[in-house]
This record gives structure tokens, sequence and C-alpha cells, in this order.
């Protein structure tokens, strides 16, 4: 089966996107002050510090950045297998103890990445406020669990069938946002 690729956001929409979701941010949290930015590994951190780059821009001075990684956390363990690749994860200098904190992914599809999340930032420590931004939200109709993100970038409804590839320029070489689905293998008559 081939696959199909449609892109979503280009890196203009993307850069324009994280620019709002920065001021958001910024205004929800009160300024930079306690605002610290935590990544989910791999995308999320990509984003996280691209957003704590607009952040610098707008304000002077970058926001913490940390990193979190849920391998342990996640409720489909088993799935993954007896192996699984686990990740660091890094707090910012000062952790995050009566800071506000944004965690940062890059698409919010079922919330299940959400809440394992949420789980090991708290093993780290109890901030004052926890809110969640993603660059993609595929809407509350496939999520499984009652998480719904503070800042979005774009908000796109899919079926089933698809998925929303991030790409970001470490990883992919590029900033931009697709939709990726499966053709049905063409059936000769």
């Amino acid at each position: 089966m081939a696959q199909t690729r449609t892109p979503l956001m280009d890196e203009r929409a993307v850069r324009r996107a994280l620019s709002r979701m920065a001021r958001e941010i910024v205004e929800r949290a009160a300024g930079t002050g306690r605002l610290v930015l935590m990544g989910i590994h791999r995308r999320g951190d990509e984003i996280a510090a691209l957003l704590g780059e607009e952040i610098r821009k707008a304000e002077g001075t970058p926001p913490p950045i940390g990193s979190l990684d849920i391998t342990l956390y996640r409720d489909d363990l088993a799935v993954i297998g007896p192996r699984p690749v686990v990740g660091e994860s890094r707090l910012p200098a000062g952790g995050i103890d009566g800071q506000v904190v944004v965690i940062v992914d890059d698409v919010l599809y079922t919330g299940r990445t959400i809440r394992a999340a949420l789980d090991e930032l708290m093993d780290w420590g109890r901030p004052t406020r926890i809110y969640l931004c993603v660059l993609v939200d595929r809407g509350s109709a496939a999520r499984e669990l009652p998480i719904q993100p503070d800042s979005v970038g774009r908000t796109v409804e899919l079926s089933h069938g698809k998925r929303v590839d991030v790409l970001v320029p470490e990883l992919d070489g590029q900033l931009a946002v697709e939709i990726v689905g499966i053709e049905p293998p063409v059936e000769d008559t």
C-alpha cells in the first residue's frame, strides 16, 4: 500500500503558529519569571526549543527548557517489547518546584502520551501550574482521556487511517506538518 503525503503547514505557517503560541504561553504564565518549557522527547523537544527561541525574541531572555522521556510511563509498554529504548529526561537548572511548567508536544491525539508526561513530571517535583502546548491537535473525537491543550498551533480532524507527521529540521531536515494516509491497493478489473 502506498502512502500519500499532504502538506498541512509549511515552514512559514509553522513559524507563525509558534510565534502566536509563544505569546499565549507568556500571557498565561504572567511573564517569563517562573516559566519552564518541558518538551516530550523527541519532536516535542524540538518544538519546545523553537518556542523558547520565539519567547527569547519577544521577551529578551529564553525560558529554561527541559526534556521528558516518557518511555517507562507509557501504558502500552508491553506492546513496545521486552527491551524498550529509554532516553534521558532532563530538568532545567533549578528544577520545576513552584514553577509554571508548559508541557510541549508535537501532536495531541488520544491523550495517553500527555498522561504519561504528567506522571513523570510529578515524580520530579511540584509545579505551581501545568499547561499543555501542542503544535497540532487531532481534535477531541479521537481523545481517549479528558486532556485538552491550552495552546494549539492548528487543529485538524482526521479519519482513522490517517496520521499527522511533524517534521523538524534537527531530525528531518525541514520544518513542516504533513498528513499521511494509506492508499488502498488498486484492484485490476
